[in-house]
């Protein structure tokens, strides 16, 4: 049982070096962010300190993953997500990514009519949008879109935007949202024009 306990644990210590430096924070930044102090910071992921709950929880709080993931916990039988929809001006939306931070994936459901008032907003990120059924109208700085099944639209979130459905039925969208700097890189592209 040690045996086991000892390898969980010196694992955490990798995870959690691995994990600030993924951030490409400093351990002082962590320590700021967290309120553990920095020798402990430091013991923590060289494996000379035992991480205990009250130290686990600040630290996956700020790097943004769940506390089963920074420890290692194995994964339940059931590799299917189960995601809790998030309600937004009458959109829903199902989280498809686990892990916070990145490229972030959603399945977004908007009623007809929803959101008829267009207002553009602008913000950081760069974002994807795949329709999968309905049609969704999407204003661009000044470009006005109607996108149907199957079409799918990339930009840079600081372009003014708004989408909404335009149709008399459900638009369902798949979404991918990721922070500045963060882009899909294509490695196949078909040929012609």
């Amino acid at each position: 049982m040690d045996d086991d306990l000892d390898g969980v644990l010196e694992g955490v210590s990798a995870r959690l070096r691995a994990l600030r430096q993924q951030r490409d924070a400093t351990l002082a930044e962590l320590s700021a962010a967290t309120g553990i102090s920095v020798s402990t910071l430091s013991r923590l992921e060289s494996g000379q300190r035992r991480p205990t709950l009250e130290l686990l929880l600040p630290l996956a709080r700020v790097h943004q993953v769940p506390l089963d993931e920074l420890v290692g916990a194995p994964s339940s039988a059931d590799p299917r997500l189960h995601p809790k929809p998030i309600e937004r001006g009458g959109m829903t939306m199902w989280p498809l990514t686990r892990r916070p931070g990145g490229v972030q994936a959603y399945r977004a459901l908007i009623p007809p009519g929803l959101r008829a008032e267009p207002e553009q907003q602008s913000h950081e990120g760069y974002e994807w949008m795949y329709v999968l059924s309905g049609r969704l109208r999407l204003l661009l700085g000044e470009h006005d879109l109607v996108l149907l099944p199957g079409e799918v639209v990339e930009f840079d979130t600081h372009v003014p935007h708004w989408f909404g459905n335009t149709g008399d039925v459900p638009a369902e969208v798949l979404v991918l949202f990721g922070p500045q700097g963060e882009r899909m890189h294509v490695r196949a592209r078909p040929r012609g024009a």
